[in-house]
């Protein structure tokens, strides 16, 4: 499970006398994690099945390069007849590190091709445009044109061969968490430079450092904000921005091969989650999160958050066993009553769920990464890469994470009842997120206390930070904006008529482009759902999303306008509160995207001018019509 160098030593800043309590709290909390692996492999050996901490499975040289290229959407360069051509936009999009890293895989692949004289894939600087096309891959990297490269190698390779110079966070300092720029970029500033470190001895999450995401002219985008379209793009661009930032924090980043899922004949415990939710939206439409998950979080939520020593204090076994058979034969008849079901079974079954799933809900290729965050001394960049990971998952393993991770966090916030604090939760929760049966490993002798500790630790990292985590950085969407210009215009349309029609629909627009410094626009903003009028808006340099959502009530409640559906789609009390309308940007470079209510919009009518802007009622919010 460990792939980075081990974490350095820190010196903590609180005293002695608090250092010792705070190690007894410590041993008291890991006992709980220890308890909870015996309680999961007693569970285990009773259906006869081993379960053990996730590990690696290695890769041949090449290999493991050969997959990641495909992964990143860039499988042409291996020589793949049939890999996406459209995917090589991308390339153009990167950035300097990132480059770097797509540079250094592929520089591997081909020695590894050569030393078993295959055929000879496409040269490093016939698709970077770096050096003589004649040179081989081996004497460039010898050579190293590139400075940056050359600089990112040899500090790496410092680096490794010492520990990392790290002075200790102040606990509970509000701190800036810059997603601006490419986290790889950043930390190539830092090369030269000290990390701050976060004391592992703070357990209590109000002493942890608390990160504040600076409101740029663009606003803030978060997961779910996007298209499903233009998410599609954003695991890629993870995968190569987390690979660039591995690299110049000179860590390895390893991956399992996916594994092949077995069949199951039951329906609920031990069914892959994308078989799941296929079943729960037959009986209801866009289900993102399994409808037994919910209604294990929702019992809990009602009857448990008070218990104390819920999810650590273990229900029957044999009152589990029987509650998983009769959730199999009733769930979905409806006959299932929870009402019966002791608090401590629930959670539980709630731990078996997530145990029981073919592959880890962290998925069985990312699972050593996600393990292998703890190894990386600053905070800001463990979460950074954590952020990276999650945005790599599947939609599903996201959805699902994300629904457990927000029960976790009112666990926590009970503690004075439920005497459940985060590093509690996080210990307990740790091996059932950690553990599968699936991935087989032997724990290196003398490391059991530190690999429990960090996979705790990042557990304890995902409850407390997942608003943070749940953030698509400005980075990554300025990226999927470059992607949808360049396949845009690499598009050609056959029919004139249609490019005749859409010069001339964009034909003000185009004007207005030329232009980037126009102090001031109007524009019209749809609402076809609503009202079959449109909103002019004078837009200025300090015109933000809640103006117009507020102009737009506004107008609703006192104008008149017409209506399509009742007039009771809105409560309109005066208030400037807008919250059950979104404004969406839509087309352009973008496919659909839910804007942040302090987005300036002249700003990014200025990025996206092709762009429509429309209102549409906040899907969180019940429907009035």
């Amino acid at each position: 499970m460990n792939q980075l160098p081990p974490k350095s030593a820190v010196a903590s800043p609180v005293s002695e006398s608090t250092n010792s309590r705070v190690e007894a709290l410590d041993n008291l909390s890991m006992d709980s994690f220890w308890l909870e692996v015996e309680n999961i492999k007693q569970s285990a050996e009773a259906e006869q099945e081993e379960c053990s901490l996730a590990d690696v499975k290695t890769q041949e040289e090449g290999e493991a390069e050969a997959e990641w290229l495909q992964d990143a959407g860039l499988a042409e360069l291996l020589g793949d007849p049939e890999g996406d051509k459209d995917n090589l936009v991308l390339l153009s999009t990167l950035t300097r590190t990132q480059a770097a890293a797509v540079q250094r895989r592929l520089d591997t692949y081909s020695r590894s091709r050569r030393r078993r004289n295959k055929h000879p894939v496409r040269d490093v600087r016939d698709v970077f445009a770096v050096g003589s096309s004649q040179d081989t891959a081996a004497e460039k990297e010898e050579s190293s044109p590139d400075p940056l490269w050359h600089n990112l190698r040899t500090s790496n390779t410092q680096r490794k061969a010492q520990d990392y110079s790290c002075t200790v966070r102040n606990p509970g300092k509000e701190e800036v968490f810059n997603m601006d720029v490419a986290y790889s970029e950043q930390a190539a500033v830092l090369l030269k430079g000290s990390f701050l470190s976060e004391s592992r001895k703070l357990k209590d999450g109000n002493a942890l450092t608390r990160f504040k995401i600076p409101k740029g002219r663009l606003g803030v985008t978060r997961i779910g904000d996007l298209s499903a379209q233009d998410m599609k793009k954003i695991p890629t661009l993870a995968l190569i921005e987390l690979t660039a930032l591995c690299d110049i924090l000179g860590f390895e980043l390893k991956r399992n091969k996916a594994a092949k899922l077995k069949t199951t004949e039951k329906r609920l415990f031990g069914v892959p989650l994308n078989t799941l939710l296929e079943n729960d939206q037959k009986l209801l439409p866009n289900t993102k999160v399994p409808l037994l998950l919910q209604a294990l979080l929702s019992c809990l939520e009602k009857r448990g958050l008070e218990t104390e020593g819920i999810l650590r204090v273990s229900g029957s076994q044999t009152r589990i066993k029987s509650l998983e058979q009769k959730l199999e034969r009733d769930f979905y008849s409806g006959l299932f009553r929870w009402d019966d079901v002791h608090q401590n079974d629930v959670s539980g079954l709630l731990k078996r769920f997530i145990r029981e799933l073919p592959a880890p809900l962290l998925t069985a290729e990312y699972l050593p990464a996600f393990a292998a965050v703890q190894n990386i001394p600053d905070l800001k960049q463990r979460l950074q890469a954590l952020n990276l990971l999650i945005l790599i998952l599947p939609e599903s393993n996201r959805n699902t994470l994300k629904a457990l991770l927000e029960f976790l966090s009112k666990v926590v916030a009970r503690e004075k009842n439920n005497k459940m604090n985060l590093w509690n939760v996080s210990t307990v929760m740790a091996p059932n997120l950690f553990m599968h049966k699936g991935l087989p490993n032997k724990i290196p002798e003398g490391k059991e206390k530190q690999l429990a500790e960090g996979a705790a630790d990042v557990v304890r990292m995902m409850i407390h930070y997942q608003d943070l985590l749940w953030t698509v950085s400005s980075f990554l969407v300025a990226q999927v904006r470059k992607l949808n210009e360049s396949n845009s215009k690499r598009y050609q349309f056959c029919d004139k008529r249609i490019k005749n029609l859409l010069r001339k629909i964009h034909a003000d627009k185009d004007k207005v482009e030329k232009n980037q410094g126009e102090p001031s626009k109007v524009v019209k903003v749809h609402a076809s759902l609503l009202l079959k009028d449109s909103l002019e808006v004078h837009l200025n340099n300090a015109t933000r999303v809640a103006d117009v959502l507020r102009q737009f009530q506004k107008n609703l409640c006192q104008n008149g306008w017409n209506i399509v559906n009742t007039v009771n789609l809105l409560k309109c009390n005066n208030s400037a509160e807008c919250t059950n309308l979104l404004l969406y940007e839509v087309g352009g470079n973008i496919g659909e995207h839910c804007l942040d209510p302090d987005t300036y919009l002249l700003d990014l009518y200025h990025i996206n001018p092709h762009a429509e802007w429309i209102i549409k009622q906040n899907p969180s919010y019940p429907r009035m019509f």
